[in-house]
């Protein structure tokens, strides 16, 4: 009995044990760290996946997020909403631009700076930071002045704010300069370099980073590695995020619209039409959409419809076009639609609407084919006739007529005009002669 007594407490210890041990593995849980992959140009469509990215790595309880960057740049409005969420993110962000060859241009730069742990890879660069239009252009003289002293002076409180070298990223601004990782190390424009992410996340372990909410220590070595990658609505969105795709988009959609409106129960170009409309609407929120552009598009569209129903001669259609291109030019805010693609947009638009309205005019002009209206002038042949009325045939129809002429059944007559279903026809000029 003794001895089942003493076995009892020795199977009681061993699962104390265990639970204690189970407990203690879970307050000591294995640290977690997103990585984010930044590979390519910074759009609106980029702009929001990372901005998810550590959104939701923060709501996960995550230890860090790192963006792996590798960008030639892009639009400032999108580098402004990223860096913007790096400042008051709750987690560390780390920006890490490798792999070997990648690169941190233009807005690039200034992402970089705005990490609280700045990192490079081997075989990597960063700089050329100097603002070009959306399609590469440099800007004129006095709005380069303009756009270059902001983008400094956002730049630089950016990194200074990080204890980074704010002299080195307005020379990038200003000269388009570029430098390797060492040199960005030496220059105090990143905090380390790391070979791989296994170094990477070896290097920053302990660290002490500064966040909105106060300052903690980082446990990334040995942390669980959680891959965040793009989601079908990021794919959909960097494609139709492009202003020229979301001119196209819309350009379809009210054509569709007007097909269905003009011709009820097609069905088809209203279901296209209204899908690229909302797909065009869709992509407007995430671009800087002047409405003024969109109007006058709009504007243009009702003018062209109106040349179809009004005579004007042409004004309202040279007006239409003339409102579509400056409607397309003014679009979006900062960014433009290209030439390449407004020009055959607007000449398909204005050349079909031109065409429609061609064969309108054409046809209002025509004499009518059927009807009463399509058998004035026509010759008939009188069947039975008896006084001033009888029936004739015309178009292989039997019709009631009228005349004040005297007719014989089979003589021929023409039409003047009727009512109802009632012909009034004369004598043919040959029957007069004759008579």
């Amino acid at each position: 009995m003794k001895k089942y007594f003493l076995y009892g407490i020795l199977i009681v210890l061993v699962l104390c044990i265990c639970r204690y041990a189970e407990s203690d593995t879970r307050g000591r849980k294995r640290p977690a760290v997103w990585i984010v992959d930044f590979n390519g140009p910074v759009s609106p469509g980029m702009a929001t996946y990372v901005i998810r990215g550590i959104e939701k790595a923060a709501n996960s309880g995550a230890e860090a997020v790192i963006i792996r960057l590798d960008t030639p740049g892009g639009l400032g409005s999108s580098m402004r909403r990223i860096v913007k969420t790096i400042l008051n993110a709750p987690i560390p962000v780390v920006v890490y631009v490798a792999p070997e060859g990648a690169g941190a241009a233009s807005a690039g730069v200034m992402i970089t700076v705005a990490a609280h742990i700045a990192a490079m890879a081997p075989g990597t660069n960063i700089g050329a930071a100097h603002p070009v239009t959306a399609g590469g252009k440099d800007l004129n003289r006095t709005m380069s002045k303009k756009v270059v002293n902001d983008m400094v002076s956002y730049a630089r409180g950016i990194a200074e704010k990080k204890g980074r070298n704010g002299a080195w990223v307005e020379k990038a601004i200003r000269e388009s300069v570029s430098i390797t990782a060492g040199q960005a190390l030496k220059k105090h424009v990143i905090d380390l370099i790391a070979q791989d992410m296994d170094t990477l996340l070896e290097k920053i372990d302990g660290k002490k980073v500064r966040l909105i909410t106060g300052t903690v220590t980082l446990r990334t070595k040995g942390a669980v590695r959680i891959h965040y990658g793009p989601d079908l609505r990021y794919r959909i969105l960097k494609v139709i995020s492009d202003p020229n795709i979301s001119y196209i988009l819309m350009m379809i959609g009210l054509a569709g619209m007007y097909f269905e409106l003009a011709h009820p129960g097609a069905i088809f170009p209203g279901v296209v039409g209204g899908i690229c409309l909302i797909l065009a609407f869709y992509s407007f929120q995430t671009l800087p959409v002047n409405y003024a552009g969109v109007l006058l598009i709009l504007l243009g569209i009702i003018f062209l419809v109106a040349e179809i129903m009004i005579t004007s001669y042409g004004v309202l259609a040279i007006g239409g076009l003339t409102s579509i291109i400056l409607g397309s030019l003014m679009l979006f805010d900062s960014i433009r639609v290209s030439v390449q693609v407004i020009i055959p947009v607007v000449v398909l638009t204005g050349g079909f609407f031109m065409t429609v309205a061609w064969l309108a005019y054409r046809a209002h002009r025509k004499r009518p084919m059927g009807g009463l209206e399509g058998l004035v002038g026509e010759q008939v042949e009188v069947k039975k006739w008896q006084g001033h009325k009888g029936m004739v045939f015309v178009h292989g129809e039997y019709w009631k007529a009228v005349s004040e002429d005297t007719l014989a059944s089979g003589q021929t007559a023409e039409v003047i005009g009727g009512k109802g279903l009632v012909l009034r026809i004369r004598k043919h000029e040959n029957e007069k002669e004759d008579g």
